[in-house]
């Protein structure tokens, strides 16, 4: 007999699909030739310069599936900009999730709705969540082609924003706003992020160096009480990175009733 829990997680996959749809839809009517998105963080793309103030990955909807087989699989596709050599160094930092985590990167079909578009455009960025449709990931063959910055874009995508900018970094880092370039001020701002229980971690894929957006060559943040510790440094994806990973998407498979039931509610309510 099915129980009432897996109707709940049934109507929340089919409320949060429709949520994307729709949203997908009207990103196409009103966007039908690629433009270069405006951007928060330095790499996380917003479709509109009203979206800078607020977490781009507040809509319900946001979180990519599972599967009946416990597996999230995300459709990609690698473009023609890229070299051999190039597209090796893409293809790794995409199977890399796959031996830590329950996330599944695959080639894609033509029969998929919503997949990534891995370009060679203006730099390193990428919109965070499932935003629907053709979702493009720039990794800029000047620049972006290594192992760190792949894995720290694809973690945007599932839904990851910069450690900078969580909630509670200054009981971490200290931010000195006055070396900061005035009009990148906006890149510090703090936002409700997917912290998943996990504490801040200097050495998070998703941590930027010290000097980021300075205008004097000074240091924008540092690390509190010890200043020494490393910024910015990760090769890969640290412990905390792979922990809050598992932790966000194993909550699509095992959940709470309250927070699905909640999930249905949001979603209901973005549709009406």
């Amino acid at each position: 007999m099915i129980r009432l829990i897996d109707y709940i997680v049934l109507l929340y996959y089919v409320m949060s699909s429709l949520v994307v749809m729709g949203r997908s839809l009207l990103h196409q009517l009103s966007s039908p030739d690629f433009d270069e998105p405006a951007l928060i963080g330095g790499d996380i793309a917003v479709n509109s310069e009203l979206d800078r103030n607020a977490d781009p990955c507040t809509s319900r909807g946001c979180l990519w599936g599972k599967w009946t087989d416990g597996n999230v699989y995300i459709p990609y596709y690698i473009t023609n900009h890229f070299s051999s050599r190039e597209k090796a160094i893409i293809t790794r930092g995409l199977e890399s999730f796959s031996s830590v985590s329950c996330i599944r990167f695959r080639p894609s079909r033509s029969s998929d709705r919503d997949w990534l578009s891995i370009e060679s455009q203006s730099g390193c960025y990428s919109y965070v969540g499932r935003q629907g449709g053709k979702q493009v990931v720039s990794l800029s063959r000047q620049g972006c082609l290594y192992h760190s910055t792949v894995q720290h874009e694809l973690l945007h995508a599932l839904g990851f924003n910069h450690e900078q900018t969580r909630s509670d970094r200054d009981s971490y880092i200290r931010v000195y706003w006055e070396n900061i370039i005035d009009d990148m001020k906006y890149n510090f701002n703090k936002i409700n992020t997917l912290n998943q229980g996990t504490p801040y971690d200097y050495n998070s894929v998703m941590q930027y160096e010290r000097y980021a957006f300075s205008k004097n060559n000074r240091p924008t943040m540092v690390p509190i009480p010890n200043s020494n510790v490393a910024l910015g440094k990760a090769t890969q994806m640290s412990r905390n990175d792979i922990d809050r990973l598992n932790r966000l998407y194993k909550k699509l498979i095992t959940g709470y009733t309250f927070y699905i039931i909640y999930e249905v509610y949001e979603s209901f309510f973005l549709l009406t």
